[in-house]
């Protein structure tokens, strides 16, 4: 008898930059499930943090790839102070250790970095690192990787409430003048155009207090696939299907 060959599914061909059509200008990723990926494994979760920072670095390359023009990676959010001590620390060394060995490549990208957030409330180490690498990258004028770190929205909401007030007490603007826009410039993302892509890893279905005002009219497409594994061609699955979406902004 013949012997049976194992069967090898075929790599699916990653589509050319030609055959999107509409590409998003600016892929929100909230990137989940370093966790359980370690979990699966057998390795403490920080294996799976640092398996998922290389990962950033393939997918602004596929972004820059693709032309997107913002790609904004919900890196680490005000409740995760609640994990453990450990875990908190070895997350907020992972922008320091990211920048040290990816930011030639980002150079070389001309990848321009920023960050939203209450970027004082970081450890010095953190603070240091972005801001050695925004100066680095400030003059870039390529894609914008723009790093959430300790953002939470519900709080960025409250604080741009906060300023507007005090700026409503000044006289710098009337109580006739407040509109969407106008709070908007009161946000961390004020200059920024607002998501047309969210993606979230790892089969979770929410927003996770991520970009809420901003996201009012953004495409979700959510996958199973765990932030590790997320691949180029995951990716580009994503901007497929935005291209087949109609947004109407609540027109017809």
């Amino acid at each position: 008898m013949p012997m049976k060959l194992p069967f090898f599914k075929p790599k699916k061909e990653i589509p050319l930059q030609e055959e999107l059509t509409s590409v998003p200008e600016h892929v929100a990723i909230i990137m989940d499930g370093n966790g359980r990926w370690a979990k699966k494994r057998g390795l403490p979760r920080i294996a799976g943090h640092k398996e998922g920072m290389d990962v950033v670095k393939k997918t602004v390359e596929t972004a820059v790839k693709y032309n997107v023009k913002i790609l904004t990676l919900f890196a680490f959010s005000t409740e995760n102070w609640k994990r453990p001590k450990s875990e908190v620390e070895y997350l907020l060394k992972l922008p320091k250790e990211f920048l040290h060995i990816y930011l030639p490549d980002l150079m070389k990208n001309n990848v321009r970095i920023e960050t939203i957030g209450d970027f004082d409330s970081l450890p010095g180490f953190t603070k240091e690192a972005v801001q050695y690498a925004k100066e680095k990258t400030k003059n870039n004028d390529g894609l914008l990787l723009n790093f959430a770190l300790n953002y939470g929205s519900r709080s960025e909401i409250l604080s741009a409430i906060k300023l507007m007030m005090k700026d409503l007490d000044n006289d710098k603007f009337s109580l006739e003048q407040l509109d969407e826009n106008l709070l908007s410039e009161y946000l961390y993302t004020h200059g920024l155009t607002d998501p047309d892509l969210l993606i979230r890893t790892s089969g979770e279905q929410r927003l996770s207090n991520f970009l809420l005002w901003q996201l009012a009219y953004t495409e979700f497409w959510f996958t199973d696939v765990l932030w590790p594994d997320f691949s180029e061609e995951i990716f580009v699955e994503a901007l497929m299907d935005y291209q087949r979406r109609s947004r109407r902004y609540g027109g017809i």
